[in-house]
């Protein structure tokens, strides 16, 4: 008789792990989701329907990965833990319309892989339980690439999410928050409890659900540079605007009268604190440093 529950039960997850003799990689981060309800509430908030291809990265034993699989036109996941393959080859054996790529994603070529293993070009979204070690750069490697990805819906340690999703003026806004912000609108859906974990991990995780912008938030003249900037108003956390820019870029004193003119010309205060700076503000500053560093050249 055919075995009809969830993977995500806590019962047939011990028994898949049990089968496959498998054991946890704390190095990879690895923490199995065990409540169905909260798989089907992450693809309900992604609005994933026939009409979308979905990119999950980590599916472990499949939980996500078969909730996806229902409802998607077609999946594909990558999976870095070799010991993986042969459970999701078991796990997933009745869907037709998923493919594992068993890849490092921070190392794979996004666009040529996608373009390798979808069958037709569709919406595009990212939809995973992304192990907590790395987050922040499987995120941005999503958002650097060149994939037309439409939207996101990942699961993360909730204090990151709370980072990402922070407005100016707030102890959580950083140069994380402004990376995101600049190509997506970030949303937090939901909290999930650790206590529906295996293992179960030290802290609560949320998910978030990220759009993409039609055009980034504000308009710059080297993005590049933006970044740059934005990371160095952070540097040092309880420091002036005007020290962690000393700090970043240099205390000579053409360095000085460049960042002197360019906040000027922003009419921005260098007593201020970074995280008081809107992205607004913060592309006025970027802009003027490009403008008077061309002047200067």
């Amino acid at each position: 008789m055919k075995d009809t529950r969830d993977i995500a039960t806590p019962s047939k997850t011990k028994e898949i792990l049990a089968k496959h003799g498998f054991t946890f990689k704390k190095s990879l981060g690895q923490n199995f989701l065990t409540e169905p309800n909260i798989l089907r509430k992450i693809v309900e908030t992604a609005e994933i329907d026939q009409d979308t291809n979905v990119i999950e990265v980590g599916p472990g034993i499949g939980a996500l990965t078969e909730q996806l699989a229902q409802h998607a036109a077609e999946v594909l996941a990558f999976e870095i833990d070799d010991r993986l393959i042969p459970v999701l080859q078991d796990t997933l054996q009745d869907y037709s319309n998923i493919e594992i790529v068993h890849q490092d994603v921070l190392k794979a070529d996004l666009k040529k892989t996608v373009a390798q293993h979808f069958k037709q070009e569709r919406p595009l979204k990212v939809v995973a339980n992304l192990p907590y070690y790395i987050t922040t750069p499987i995120m941005m490697h999503f958002l650097e690439s060149d994939l037309p990805v439409a939207e996101m819906v990942v699961m993360m340690q909730k204090e990151v999410a709370d980072r990402i999703s922070a407005k100016p003026g707030t102890k959580a806004y950083g140069s994380l928050s402004i990376a995101v912000q600049y190509f997506m609108e970030a949303k937090l859906a939901f909290i999930v409890p650790k206590t529906v974990f295996v293992p179960q991990p030290n802290v609560d995780s949320a998910i978030l659900k990220l759009t993409r912008r039609e055009v980034p938030a504000v308009t710059v003249s080297n993005e590049k540079e933006f970044f740059k900037l934005t990371r160095a108003a952070f540097q040092l956390r309880r420091k002036t605007l005007w020290n962690n820019l000393l700090h970043s870029y240099g205390k000579d004193e053409a360095t000085r009268q460049w960042l002197n003119d360019s906040l000027k010309e922003a009419e921005i205060d260098p007593k201020r604190r970074g995280e008081t700076l809107s992205l607004e503000e913060f592309a006025r500053l970027s802009n003027a440093m490009e403008n008077y560093r061309v002047a200067g050249e």
